[in-house]
């Protein structure tokens, strides 16, 4: 019995020693608790930012001035609608953007848009033959399409 005793001991013995060494490396695996700092005004802190960047960096030539992007020539260009096209827009010459517009502004009086299915344009009569007797189109088809009749 003495002998069944000692086992015993022994036993309880090393599970106690490897639950210290399981705590122990828990411990030092864990990361120390972050420091609670007050927050700082955030105006204070960004002039301080913005001096620190002021003292680092040596001061810059006068800056340029921004000139204004110019249009690309090849949109600018006035293009001539067809028959077809002119009855939707007007027959004098234009730029594409211009000749955008204007089909948009026809298509939203009109009504043409799809309610349920925004990107897709319903063609009346007079856009069918711009649309080359498609009666619904996808609004990225439609450049394609009027592309076509413009020389």
């Amino acid at each position: 019995m003495a002998t069944a005793k000692k086992k015993s001991a022994r036993k309880s013995a090393k599970k106690s020693t490897r639950k210290t060494a399981r705590k122990a490396a828990r411990k030092t695996t864990r990361r120390p608790a972050a420091r609670k700092t007050a927050k700082k005004p955030a105006r204070k802190t960004a002039r301080k930012t913005a001096a620190r960047k002021t003292a680092r960096k040596p001061a810059k030539k006068a800056a340029r001035k921004k000139t204004a992007r110019k249009p690309n020539a090849a949109f600018m260009k006035p293009m001539q609608p067809d028959a077809a096209l002119g009855a939707v827009v007007g027959n004098s010459p234009m730029p594409r953007t211009e000749i955008t517009k204007k089909l948009w502004g026809y298509i939203k009086r009109n009504g043409l848009q799809d309610a349920r299915e925004r990107r897709m344009i319903n063609a009346d009569d007079k856009l069918r033959q711009v649309f080359n007797g498609k009666g619904r189109v996808s609004m990225f088809d439609m450049t394609k399409l009027v592309n076509q009749h413009l020389g």
